[in-house]
């Protein structure tokens, strides 16, 4: 709390509010399962808040990473491992240490799982969007890499893609034959999907996006009719 001080008024707000969050957090975890979970959210919100740092740098020091630099730390400031901690937090009906340590560890298939939401933020936005204000984002990197076209580029991350799929398909069958729960496989594959879904009619998280609302609203307010 006491690097609070060193920050600028608009930014002690946001850093209260999310220190009370994840204290919370923490709390109801300790009350309903007895598991302390602090130690595994500071961690994610470290690695996410460098991450961002990495990009801020390169940003303003107008460096050009190369397509392997930029995944290796987009994959986390795109917020997938975080997310994926929380959820498991969140949902779980009883918390076990030894998966809090494989999803903060950042297993391959949270880093294939993240690795394709990133790609599908990247592949939905146009190119003249994403030089506006940010660092360069994957087709850019692979286009200053090999001199290949938008095209090239977009069809070279889609395959990626694709990779991606196989290898966390292939990880999931096998987690399933040794876990009967298999719950990070499960939550991995399901944030893979729901990220393709959301960035598949542009972007899927802006509140007035139609298609979300339609499907949000056909998920948990029309019936489902049954035969």
């Amino acid at each position: 709390m006491a690097a609070m001080d060193q920050l600028p008024e608009y930014l002690k707000q946001c850093f209260f509010t999310l220190y009370n969050s994840i204290n919370e957090i923490a709390y109801e975890a300790l009350i309903n399962h007895g598991v302390d979970v602090m130690q595994y959210l500071k961690k994610v919100w470290a690695d996410l808040c460098n991450s961002y740092l990495i990009e801020s740098n390169w940003y303003h020091s107008g460096y050009k990473p190369t397509l392997e630099e930029y995944m290796n730390n987009a994959w986390i400031s795109v917020a997938g491992p975080i997310m994926l901690v929380h959820s498991y937090i969140f949902v779980s009906a009883q918390i076990s240490k030894q998966e809090l340590e494989r999803l903060t560890k950042y297993e391959d298939t949270i880093r294939w799982s993240s690795t394709i939401m990133r790609l599908a933020n990247d592949l939905l936005t146009p190119l003249d969007e994403q030089n506006i204000g940010d660092v360069p984002k994957s087709i850019q990197c692979y286009m200053n890499e090999t001199g290949g076209s938008e095209k090239e580029a977009r069809e070279y991350l889609r395959h990626l893609v694709d990779e991606l799929w196989k290898k966390l398909n292939d990880e999931y069958d096998d987690e399933k034959q040794v876990s009967t729960q298999a719950i990070i496989g499960d939550m991995s594959k399901n944030l893979a999907r729901i990220s393709q879904y959301m960035y598949q009619y542009g972007d899927g998280r802006i509140i007035d996006h139609n298609k979300t609302k339609e499907s949000i609203v056909a998920l948990l307010v029309h019936p489902i009719i049954t035969c």
